[in-house]
């Protein structure tokens, strides 16, 4: 059924999408995981499925050209009402527009851009494909975090491109900031130091809840994925750092407000 186009404010993350090696293999991982089903397109890079719980579109997964090798990753789509407007932004304020803008179908019109500590990120103007449509169940995205060295330079990026509010961690000891829209948080920035991995890089982060995430990170060793940081409890809920079979990483969340 085509969904009802519907506005999100610019800068709300809309849409997950992870583009892989084997389409078929990764389709069996997540629908293991999560309960997802598929359906496809739009192919607007190649073959292209979206992933569905309850009849609701919940992520996208597209298969990379054979001999193509980019970094495996949870990519974030960040909401427009002109993506040629904001990838114009994007380049202005020292970024760099890799794909696009160009229309999926009639889904949207879409970009990836990357900014300047080289995190990759989409941009979204929806048309019939209004992105994530359902929330809070197992195996939906439940937040967004870019995990780069340091949050000064990237958190001006943003905040002039989409117009976030920039809200600090109250400990000053923290590199910390969340990215607010309408005096509520939509998304953060976390500066990771030298602990950042050389492999992955500045990188946006999916966190996908689960109703357990012990058994949940289990679950993913036994399909063929692994376990980067083990499960544990946070202000944010019980967490996990895992990674898939083609080594895309993610984080489990057993949410604490559920």
């Amino acid at each position: 059924m085509t969904q009802a186009a519907i506005r999100r404010r610019p800068g709300t993350p809309c849409w997950v999408s992870l583009m892989v090696h084997g389409l078929a293999e990764t389709e069996d991982f997540y629908s293991a995981l999560f309960g997802w089903s598929f359906v496809p397109g739009p192919e607007q890079l190649g073959p292209y499925v979206r992933a569905k719980l309850d009849g609701a579109d919940v992520a996208g997964i597209g298969e990379l050209p054979a001999g193509r090798r980019l970094p495996i990753v949870w990519m974030t789509y960040l909401a427009t009402d002109d993506a040629d407007k904001t990838a114009e932004t994007i380049r202005s304020c020292g970024g760099t527009v890799g794909v696009g803008p160009l229309d999926a179908q009639d889904a949207g019109r879409m970009a990836i851009a990357s900014d300047p500590s080289g995190a990759v990120f989409g941009i979204w103007q929806a048309w019939a494909h209004t992105g994530t449509a359902i929330a809070g169940a197992h195996g939906t995205p439940v937040w967004n975090e870019l995990v780069t060295p340091d949050t000064s330079t990237v958190a001006r990026f943003y905040q002039a491109v989409f117009g976030y509010d920039l809200a600090a961690a109250a400990d000053p000891g923290a590199d910390f900031v969340a990215l607010r829209l309408d005096d509520a948080p939509v998304a953060s920035l976390r500066g990771a130091g030298n602990s950042l991995s050389g492999e992955l890089g500045s990188h946006w982060m999916t966190s996908f809840e689960v109703d357990d995430t012990d058994a949940a990170a289990r679950l993913v060793t036994e399909l063929g994925g692994r376990v980067i940081r083990p499960p544990g409890d946070t202000e944010d809920g019980r967490t996990a750092t895992v990674a898939d079979p083609e080594g895309a990483v993610f984080t489990l969340v057993r949410s604490a407000a559920r």
